[in-house]
């Protein structure tokens, strides 16, 4: 295979992996454990820090794009929401920088235990079936912002299943039903994928165009996720999170005791 060749296939093939992370992201959160392996995959020799930091990059245009999309058919919260962007973005640039100053290990093994109690927790507990928001918008205000400055600086050091995490947050902690918590979930997102993306940018890790061009498949992957969720609602959307955050699970399980 000549040099040409070998990079239209590596674009076309990264393309199709941010499309399809797209629409997994825009449905329940979790994209990253499609485009984050795809990057290693086609890219082996090249270091960890510019795959993470382009990931982010395409991660964060993708998500703006599915969050706007639910914040046209559903009431978004932004007397919670706002605060709680501001918060993520801060976290997730202390997460970015501290990821260059302590090892990773020790929380790459705590993640699947995590994961795994959220799911069994979420399925007995049958949360997120209906909205039912059980807070003020000053208290409310204040649990989701405690919640995303843990989730927040957890992106920029780590990121594997954040959407999940935010996902839980405003389902459990607010109460909301997972189509409700869509448009909340995904703005906090786009937040500390925007800090992180900071962080990277000034440490010099990340690559812009290809970055841009799986911005645009991710973004238009997203359009189809959302619309995909809007359509078949909570019910579909509740049970696509059981499936991606067993995947999640099993994935990140390898990730860290393999």
């Amino acid at each position: 295979m000549d040099f040409e060749t070998g990079v239209v296939l590596l674009w076309l093939g990264l393309g199709l992996a941010a499309f399809f992370a797209g629409v997994v992201d825009a449905v329940i959160g979790g994209g990253g454990m499609v485009q984050l392996p795809a990057l290693f995959a086609f890219m082996p020799g090249v270091a960890p820090a510019p795959l993470l930091g382009t990931n982010k990059l395409a991660s964060a245009i993708g998500t703006t794009g599915a969050a706007v999309q639910y914040a046209r058919s559903i009431a978004t919260p932004w007397r919670t929401v706002i605060p709680s962007m501001i918060i993520a973005f801060v976290a997730a640039l202390a997460g970015a920088y501290a990821v260059t100053l302590v090892p990773a290990d020790p929380l790459k093994k705590a993640v699947p235990i995590v994961l795994a109690a959220l799911l069994v927790y979420a399925w007995l507990s049958g949360a997120g079936t209906e909205h039912a928001p059980r807070h003020s918008p000053a208290k409310a205000a204040l649990i989701a912002g405690s919640g995303t400055s843990a989730i927040g600086f957890y992106d920029g050091f780590l990121g594997a299943g954040t959407g999940a995490f935010y996902k839980m947050l405003f389902v459990r902690g607010l109460g909301f039903s997972f189509l409700n918590a869509a448009a909340p979930a995904k703005f906090t997102n786009v937040a500390s994928n925007l800090g992180a993306v900071v962080m990277f940018a000034l440490t010099g890790y990340l690559y812009w165009l290809l970055g841009l061009w799986m911005a645009a498949a991710n973004f238009a992957g997203g359009q189809l996720g959302a619309r995909i969720a809007l359509r078949y609602g909570n019910e579909f959307i509740r049970y696509a999170f059981y499936v991606v955050v067993s995947a999640l699970i099993i994935k990140t399980s390898v990730d860290a005791y393999r």
